[in-house]
């Protein structure tokens, strides 16, 4: 009889404590030994020699579209693409779904779809718009992760922006049940104010949609949301942080004791404005990509805490939504979850140690959001782990798992690949189904 239903043997393991040469076992989906295991059974054992044992990647910023919008991308083939790119759970947003997640009746309908297609264990946000104000507490009580703002335009029509008095009530009723406001930032009236001022020629090229929403949008929309949180007591979380300027934005709101963190996305930091005028519109997204000067401030906010989360805002759509001559009526989504991850580490290792990257990819959104025993190697916590080797191959189409063979990656060549996928200590595969996450109350 076996001791474990999964040995990893000779693997160095990435711990919160540091970086540990020991095996790992698993039983009933949970580590339970770190140590020597020569002594030991597995009902699966793996000679993980020369290998890094990392803890799957728990991205709270993706959007699968499903139901309704798989032909974008669906629960199936992005968690199945997320799976390839080091990711064990993720939290899926409400806007892209038709319809979008706006009461109990659509949530139900995306975690039931869910569970029978992600081969990854997932969370579900609920969206926070002026229609959905009534139903919040519904979505709560079936386990929202929290509740998704924009606060300009979505890019879906039935999925509206939220203005501060929407804002103000969502955060109210999240803070009275210990739970996030996420929070698309970009001010509308400044973009608009600054359009005008500088209007965008049509068809546009990426550097005329790169100028079009200026940094300042950013930050000033990052002032009203502290400015409510402070109001309110609410706990809130920016997504997808482009600039220093929304960055001196959050520090400033994090001063006058604003419960806030900080997201930034792998492309913000592995593109810069030059990268994507010459990728052209499978690099088109907002906030925009930023100039240099702009990346290097990311990656110093990551070393000195500024950020909390990465994450991967994969958001896919068909090809014919991703061309044409005008950039500004292109799909503002990259596609990236698979490579996102694996093309950081070969930056990051230069300035992060392993510790930081997984506080940054695992540990911090887990317990941010409350998901109990995800993100980190210790005993007593799931089995979500990857087997990272150092293997340099180009990125090509043809290997993407997302539904359409669209990423600003293709030709890049990542140092590390994601040699296989553990859920609950189980490899993940064709076959694997992931468990629906209720947060635990931490705020």
């Amino acid at each position: 009889m076996s001791d474990a239903d999964l040995i990893i043997r000779g693997a160095e393991i990435v711990t919160p404590e540091g970086l540990l040469k020991v095996d790992l076992a698993a039983a009933e989906g949970r580590i339970v030994f770190l140590g020597d295991a020569s002594g030991m059974t597995g009902r699966e054992e793996v000679d993980a020699a020369g290998q890094l044992l990392f803890p799957g990647c728990v991205d709270v910023h993706v959007h699968f579209n499903d139901p309704g919008r798989a032909d974008w991308e669906g629960l199936d083939s992005g968690s199945a693409a997320m799976a390839a790119g080091g990711g064990t759970s993720f939290a899926d947003m409400p806007l892209n779904s038709h319809p979008p997640v706006l009461d109990r009746e659509t949530f139900v309908a995306k975690r039931q779809r869910a569970e029978s297609q992600s081969c990854l264990d997932f969370a579900l946000w609920g969206g926070l718009t002026p229609d959905s104000l009534p139903y919040l507490d519904d979505m709560a009580d079936e386990g929202a992760i929290g509740f998704k703002a924009f606060l300009c335009p979505s890019g879906i029509d039935e999925f509206r922006a939220a203005d501060a008095r929407t804002l103000l009530h969502g955060m109210k009723r999240a803070a009275a049940r210990g739970l996030i406001i996420g929070v698309h930032a970009e001010d509308p009236d400044f973009i608009a104010e600054h359009q005008r001022h500088h209007p965008p020629p049509r068809p546009g090229t990426m550097r005329d949609w790169f100028a079009s929403r200026p940094p300042e949008a950013e930050a000033r929309a990052i002032d009203l949301v502290c400015e409510l949180a402070g109001e309110s007591g609410c706990a809130v979380h920016i997504v997808h942080v482009s600039s220093p300027e929304g960055l001196d934005a959050a520090q400033r709101g994090r001063a006058a004791g604003v419960d806030i963190t900080v997201e930034t996305c792998h492309h913000y930091l592995l593109l810069d404005e030059d990268a994507g005028a010459a990728i052209g519109i499978p690099a088109k997204c907002a906030p925009p990509l930023r100039p240099r000067a702009s990346v290097e401030a990311l990656w110093a906010a990551l070393e000195s805490g500024a950020i909390d989360t990465l994450g991967s805002d994969h958001s896919p759509a068909p090809p014919e939504m991703k061309s044409g001559e005008d950039v500004f009526a292109a799909w503002g989504g990259i596609a990236g979850c698979q490579h996102g991850f694996p093309l950081i580490l070969g930056r990051a290792l230069n300035r992060l140690s392993w510790q930081r990257i997984a506080e940054l990819s695992s540990l911090a959104p887990a317990r941010r959001f409350g998901l109990r025993n995800k993100g980190a190697i210790a005993l007593g916590m799931d089995a979500d782990f990857i087997l990272l080797d150092k293997h340099s191959i180009v990125i090509r189409a043809e290997d993407l798992r997302q539904r359409h063979p669209l990423s600003p990656y293709l030709g890049m060549k990542p140092d590390w690949r994601v040699a296989a996928t553990f859920l609950r200590g189980f490899r993940v595969g064709p076959c694997t189904r992931g468990k629906f996450l209720r947060p635990a109350q931490t705020h």
